[in-house]
């Protein structure tokens, strides 16, 4: 059975990207949304969906349309956040709100879950329509689950790492556990290699969060993409800040609180001394043990799917090369 390499799956959902044209009136509502998906992306939700089917099946372009009904969905819900967060930038360009107003933003986005349950029947075979929409329906209300769960936790300060690790496993992980599940059910493969998958997805998806949270403090800029203590500076509630207060004596959860709630302060002295104390703590170690735990666990599930080892290595490479982002 052929296999395409993620490069290939990449390009050839990018073709199939640009070839959508919204050419529908009014033309204040579409635009913001070819606008959205022009901004471009990884596109690790649909690539993943596509090296799951192809695990079981050659022909991936007869999936198009279901890949791209999760990016849709992916860049409806960055579009949603930006608004709730009040982002200017989006991967180096103005955001919907920011561009047109808050009004276009929210009707926007409101269609392009619409768009995304239509690319999500389009050409899907009978038998896995019930199926396909079920994991797609509940991994979207997972998704609004894990955002409301991470607003109610910018106003709380006793956010425990399980609460913490719930969130993510919403808010990020059931997604790409969600991709996988939907291409091997259009795939054909069994309940088990179905689930497997998912659960894969969830593992892998703890530890790709929980890595943000350690490169935001440990990252390299250059390679990382973006500068380091983002998080430190705005207080964001990480495993990393949660897991610092739950194992810091009074004195240094003194401290702690102090520079979270020190209203001016010299941001690269906030971030060395929040550091210094995660580095006395040594919550990096804690972070870097939980992200291989995670790790591990997705690999075992992987090895555990019911095809061909060699099939596999194009989905184990892919996952690998966004997991060692910092390497």
């Amino acid at each position: 059975m052929k296999q395409q390499t993620p490069k290939e799956l990449q390009e050839l959902f990018h073709l199939y990207l640009n070839g959508l044209a919204y050419a529908r009136a009014p033309k204040g509502l579409y635009e913001p949304i070819e606008y959205v998906l022009d901004i471009g992306g990884k596109r690790i939700r649909p690539v993943l969906m596509l090296l799951a089917y192809n695990l079981f099946k050659e022909d991936v372009q007869s999936v198009l349309p279901q890949a791209a009904a999760l990016e849709t969905y992916h860049n409806f819900t960055l579009l949603h956040d930006d608004l709730m967060d009040k982002a200017d930038m989006r991967r180096s360009k103005p955001t919907v709100h920011k561009r047109w107003n808050e009004n276009t933003a929210i009707l926007s986005g409101d269609a392009m879950i619409i768009l995304a349950y239509q690319f999500l029947m389009k050409g899907c075979p009978e038998e896995y329509v019930r199926s396909v929409m079920d994991v797609f329906s509940q991994t979207a209300l997972e998704v609004c689950e894990g955002q409301q769960w991470d607003m109610e936790f910018e106003n709380r300060q006793d956010v425990t790492v399980d609460e913490y690790m719930e969130m993510i496993r919403l808010k990020t992980s059931v997604l790409l556990a969600g991709a996988l599940k939907m291409g091997a059910i259009l795939g054909g493969a069994s309940v088990s290699d179905a689930q497997k998958l998912y659960d894969f997805g969830i593992q892998i998806g703890l530890a790709f969060q929980l890595q943000d949270d350690y490169l935001d403090v440990y990252g390299d800029p250059e390679v990382f993409g973006k500068n380091i203590g983002g998080d430190i500076l705005c207080n964001k509630k990480t495993f990393m800040l949660i897991t610092a207060f739950e194992r810091a004596d009074e004195a240094t959860k003194a401290e702690l609180r102090n520079w979270m709630t020190m209203e001016k302060y010299d941001p690269a002295q906030k971030i060395e001394a929040v550091t210094a104390i995660y580095n006395k703590e040594k919550i990096g170690d804690i972070c870097q043990a939980k992200i291989e735990g995670y790790y591990r666990q997705g690999m075992q599930l992987l090895e555990e799917v019911n095809v061909e080892p060699e099939y596999k290595q194009h989905l184990l490479g892919f996952v690998q090369g966004w997991m060692h982002r910092n390497l």
